[in-house]
């Protein structure tokens, strides 16, 4: 079992999974690695951590697959002992005129983004009612909230992130147990980096502060909800957005 406080995180091989697993190993947490198909990144990033002097596992799996999702919790409560933040973080997005949308690309979308939030936190969430403490952190978007044209899928999946959210949050404060989500704006990651720039440009020009927000800057919102100060935080949706939306 770690001495240190733990953290689990799906889709942290890059963008801002890469950099919160950062974040929380700077600030003394044992890191537990989820990829999909990013062995290499996985492996370079659990590396660089090592050498930061983290405690990091790597945890292959399809976080929309049950079967994956259990395995590597159960692999991550061996190697650990227990789960103290759970973050939510594996996305997929893709941009398609609805009537384009066909019945596999919707199950791909809300697979990843929805189903895997249920997996994971149920999960996760014995060894946090057991101990009766846990800090549960999921991402949603922006679109999220509002609604993007030409993603459909990706808007309803992260709405249905934060429905869960605000659900589970009631039902498991009595338990010790807070549920939050964070709900990016336009950041500037690999996902978006598949904009063409005049969509980029335009993006940035619509957020107040006239700028694409960092994986850092959301990075430090999820670790505001898992830290002290976040304690009296449940069911609440912290928007890092520059102003996109208020």
């Amino acid at each position: 079992m770690s001495e240190r406080e733990t953290v689990f995180i799906t889709g942290a091989s890059r963008g801002i999974g890469a950099e919160t697993a950062r974040l929380f190993a700077e600030r003394g947490y044992a890191v537990g690695i989820n990829y999909c198909r990013s062995r290499d990144r996985a492996e370079a990033l659990a590396e660089e951590l090592r050498g930061l002097g983290a405690q990091v596992g790597l945890y292959p799996g399809d976080v929309s697959d049950r079967a994956q999702v259990d395995g590597m919790m159960q692999a991550f409560l061996r190697d650990f002992g227990r789960i103290d933040v759970l973050v939510c973080n594996a996305g997929l997005a893709r941009q398609e005129l609805f009537t384009d949308i066909t019945a596999q690309s919707w199950r791909e979308m809300l697979g990843v983004n929805l189903d895997g939030v249920f997996h994971c936190c149920q999960g996760a969430l014995p060894d946090m009612l057991h101990r009766k403490q846990g800090r549960i952190i999921t991402l949603s978007s922006m679109w999220g909230q509002v609604g993007a044209s030409c993603e459909v899928a990706y808007s309803a999946a992260k709405a249905g992130v934060i429905g869960l959210t605000k659900a589970l949050a009631k039902e498991l404060g009595p338990s010790g147990i807070t549920v939050n989500c964070v709900a990016p704006g336009v950041i500037e990651t690999e996902m978006n980096g598949q904009l063409s720039q005049e969509t980029r440009d335009a993006l940035a020009e619509e957020t107040p502060l006239e700028r694409m927000g960092t994986p850092r800057e959301v990075a430090e919102a999820i670790w505001f909800l898992a830290s002290p100060a976040g304690r009296f935080f449940t069911g609440q949706v912290l928007a890092p957005n520059g102003g996109f939306i208020i």
